[in-house]
């Protein structure tokens, strides 16, 4: 089974400093039929304006992965971690038994734009951490990067969820395959650009639910940047 989501059907809100795409039910948004996918349950695509950003917030027994695709993400915590975020970095803050954090846009001139992503973990109550790691784009040209994994398997980083996550970049012919076990499911998220999932056209924004799939077959890449997600059932 293959579920198409359009760009345009996801919720959407202006704060005037924030602007945000939320693939599920979010904050004040709510659609019952895009309350998360398996265990995904928060993909926000945010654009923070310059000199903005979260103060101290918290967040309890979540995996929260940030995607940044241009612009910085400055990151403070109550862990003591102060970071900076560029394109092409993976972070991942478990935020366990409670964390606060903030998540800035310092640069002048120049917006903030990155994937806010929420997996429930199979863990509950522990100790809150921090990972970073930066992914070449060479590893992800024509091909599925396993950028986040239970175990860090290709130099992922490590997450505390039954999850993987998978990116990518793909133009004309290159093309990859992602086998799966078809008793889980998986979630494909087009960042930029176009490309064909199994067959079928997607758009930036666009995303499409899989279940009882036995693969991915990603082709016909226009300037294409991915994120896939195998997931719980």
């Amino acid at each position: 089974m293959l579920q198409l989501r359009k760009s345009s059907e996801r919720g959407y809100a202006d704060h005037g400093w924030l602007k945000s795409y939320h693939s599920f039910s979010f904050a004040g948004y709510y659609d019952p039929a895009h309350s998360g996918w398996g265990n995904l349950l928060v993909i926000n695509e945010d654009q923070i304006a310059p000199g903005t950003g979260f103060g101290q917030h918290g967040h309890r027994n979540m995996e929260i992965i940030s995607y940044v695709l241009s612009g910085e993400l400055a990151h403070q915590d109550s862990m003591g971690n102060i970071k900076a975020i560029p394109p092409g970095d993976v972070q991942r803050m478990s935020a366990g038994s409670g964390v606060t954090h903030s998540e800035f846009n310092h640069a002048a001139g120049q917006t903030t734009h990155f994937l806010q992503i929420w997996i429930e973990p199979n863990q509950i109550g522990i100790p809150p951490s921090y990972a970073q790691k930066s992914i070449p784009a060479a590893d992800k040209r024509g091909a599925l990067r396993l950028v986040a994994s239970p175990d860090g398997a290709h130099d992922s980083v490590v997450i505390h969820a039954d999850a993987a996550l998978y990116a990518g970049l793909f133009d004309d012919d290159e093309q990859a395959t992602l086998t799966l076990n078809p008793q889980r499911k998986a979630y494909v998220h087009l960042i930029r650009g176009a490309l064909e999932v199994n067959g079928v056209r997607i758009t930036a924004g666009d995303a499409i639910k899989l279940e009882a799939e036995t693969q991915i077959v990603l082709t016909h890449g226009v300037d294409a940047e991915v994120l896939v997600f195998d997931l719980t059932a």
